[in-house]
Order: C-alpha cells, then sequence, then structure tokens
C-alpha cells in the first residue's frame, strides 16, 4: 500500500532512502499456521511461519529520471512470526553473516525501455521456475521444493534460491509475451557463492513455459554444483494446470525431480492438490555414497478459504514416502524420516498488506 512521505519518515532507518523517491511502498505478508508433523513416528506440534505465503516485511521505491528511464530499489526481510524474529540467512559462513536483515531481497535497479539492469542480493533465475510452475510457489506442506532443497548436500553451494553480490539484466515487457533474465554473482573468495544463469520464457494468454540453468563454483577442485529445470502452465479457467521438471547435479549425483500439480477456484475458495517424485542417481563427491536407491515421492491437498482480498483462511495435508536412505520431508522436525514416511497436516491465517 502506498505510504506518503511522512509515513515512510516515521520508519526512521528509512526516512533518508525515502526523501528522494517519487514513490515508496510497503507491504509484507503475515502467515502462522498450527502443524502436526510425523516424521519417521515421531510426533511434534508447531507453529510455523510461511505455509501459505513467504512472510516478509519490504519496501520498495521508485524515481522517474526522465527520458524514459528510472531507478528503484527493494529491501525485503524474512520473518519468522511465531517467535518475532527478522532476518535470516545469506549463506555466508556464520563468522561473516550474522543474522541478515533483509535476506529476501536487497537491490537497486537502473530500467529503462532496454529492459532492466538489478544489482545487490536477489532471487536466481534458476529458481523461479520451481515457484511459478508449482502450485504452491514453494511454500507449504506439498511444496516441490520438499523434493529437491536437500540435494546440494555434500556440496558448498548455497545459491539454490539466492544470490549475493549479483548483477542481473531482465528483458523489457512488449516482447510477444517472450521474457528471460540472466544473472552472474561474484564470489568474492567464498566457496560456493560464485554463480552463473538464465532464465527463458514465453507466456501468451492462459499458457505460460520457460527453461532455467544455473552454475554454482564449489571450488578447491571439486565439481560446480548445476540446476537446470523447464516448466509450464495452462490457465483453463475451471482449472490451472502445472508441470515442473528440475534437475540437480554435483559430479556424478544427480536428483531428477518432477510434480504435476493443479488448482481448481471454488467461489471464495479454491482447493489445490500435487503429486511429486524425486528419482537419484549417482555416487556422492567426496564420500562416495551410492544414491540410487534413495528415491520418493509426495503428494499433497490444500483448501484455502478467501475472507476478503488480503485475509484467507487455509488448511493442508501432504505425504511424503521415503525409498533406500532417501530422508525427504514434508516440514523438518529436527527428526529424520531416512526410509520412512513423514507426513503432516496444517490450519493457518495468512494477511498481506
Amino acid at each position: 500500500m502506498k505510504k506518503s512521505l511522512l509515513a515512510v519518515a516515521v520508519l526512521g532507518a528509512f526516512a533518508g532512502a525515502a526523501s528522494a523517491q517519487s514513490s515508496v511502498t510497503m507491504f509484507g505478508v503475515v502467515d502462522l499456521s498450527g502443524n502436526y508433523i510425523d516424521n519417521g513416528g515421531n510426533k511434534t506440534y508447531s507453529l510455523e511461519s510461511n505455509q501459505l505465503n513467504s512472510n516478509r516485511l519490504g519496501f520498495r521505491g521508485t524515481e522517474d529520471l526522465g527520458g524514459g528511464l528510472a531507478a528503484s530499489f527493494w529491501l525485503e526481510m524474512g520473518m519468522n512470526n511465531d517467535t518475532g524474529a527478522a532476518g535470516g540467512s545469506n549463506g555466508l559462513p556464520a563468522v561473516s553473516a550474522g543474522t541478515v536483515l533483509f535476506n529476501r531481497r536487497s537491490t537497486v535497479s537502473l530500467v529503462s525501455k532496454a529492459g532492466e539492469l538489478r544489482l545487490g542480493r536477489d532471487y536466481n533465475p534458476s529458481f523461479w521456475n520451481t515457484v511459478f510452475f508449482d502450485v504452491y510457489g514453494a511454500n507449504g506442506l506439498g511444496q516441490f521444493d520438499n523434493l529437491v532443497g536437500a540435494a546440494n548436500a555434500g556440496s558448498s553451494a548455497t545459491t539454490f534460491a539466492r544470490s549475493n553480490n549479483s548483477i542481473g539484466y531482465f528483458l523489457p515487457g512488449g516482447l510477444g509475451g517472450l521474457y528471460g533474465q540472466v544473472q552472474v554473482a561474484a564470489g568474492e573468495g567464498v566457496a560456493g557463492q560464485k554463480y552463473t544463469g538464465g532464465r527463458l520464457g514465453w507466456a501468451a494468454g492462459p499458457f505460460d513455459i520457460a527453461g532455467g540453468y544455473g552454475v554454482t563454483e564449489t571450488g578447491f577442485g571439486n565439481p560446480d554444483f548445476k540446476v537446470w529445470n523447464v516448466g509450464g502452465s495452462w490457465d483453463f479457467g475451471v482449472v490451472k494446470l502445472f508441470g515442473l521438471y528440475n534437475e540437480l547435479e554435483y559430479g556424478s549425483a544427480k536428483l531428477k525431480t518432477y510434480g504435476v500439480s493443479g488448482s481448481v477456484p471454488l467461489g471464495q475458495g479454491e482447493f489445490k492438490a500435487s503429486y511429486t517424485a524425486v528419482d537419484s542417481v549417482g555416487k556422492t563427491p567426496g564420500t562416495g555414497t551410492d544414491i540410487n536407491a534413495d528415491n520418493a515421492t509426495q503428494w499433497s491437498v490444500q483448501y484455502i478459504y478467501n475472507l476478503s482480498k488480503r485475509t484467507a483462511l487455509y488448511t493442508g495435508y501432504a505425504s511424503i514416502s521415503n525409498d533406500g536412505k532417501a530422508d525427504f520431508r514434508v516440514l523438518g522436525n529436527g527428526y529424520s524420516a531416512a526410509g520412512k514416511d513423514s507426513s503432516g497436516y496444517n490450519f493457518g491465517v495468512r494477511h498481506s498488506f
């Protein structure tokens, strides 16, 4: 929602940044849910954030520089509202990282008819398909990333979702539905931080398709950590369908994850369902651990009831079946589910502003 200069000034630390802007927006999401989780027979109850949408508090602004050129900034922090904590990790070693305030995004941009040049901590292009082509959008008990996020274990890569010290370029609009971006991030001497990637897609009416690729140098003679994916969606009105394939590679080890999902509008509500599977191939570099039998499948359902445009109630259920020594979990609760089932359900409230 739009804030006047006076309102932004009340925020204190942001007064100086706001004074030069032609427009400044404060925005956020507060999302909390009660969860029951069973990981391999270990059962827990907890209050969790981010189970419908990611909790956040952010500030963004734009200044018109004339001649079709504009400058903008975006500062966005995560929040764990169950404990009141803000910020989080930025992937750097603990000694250097501490608690980062604007851990979700911290960028400054120049925008023109030729596209956008963006600098700072930002989302990686190879991550976006796992958000846009999964019905849950990388949140919740049944998200696609449940069978992806642990795949860089054994490497030093910390760039699955975001990169520090990045420079990115985004294609302008008006290209007949074509969109895309490229990004490079300096490692600055930290193993697992040097990233290069890109994404290219095409959207027309109800149809959308895109492919992404990223590679991170892990240093010290270790193999690069690579990810590529392709996803698509089609909105039929009565149902919107999504399809997604993601492959992570570290040396001879590969995790191939694919999923199908969909959503059905029901008056003020919405029903979602998904099926996801992962096939593990090869051996983990360094340890030589054979992962060929470490596969898993997941299915999930969710119902959302919108009390207003900004406030919603939701409930969901998800179940993962692990094979071999696979340890994928519906929601990490500190207990291993290696070779066992993981399941859970929740009920929550989300408000955005």
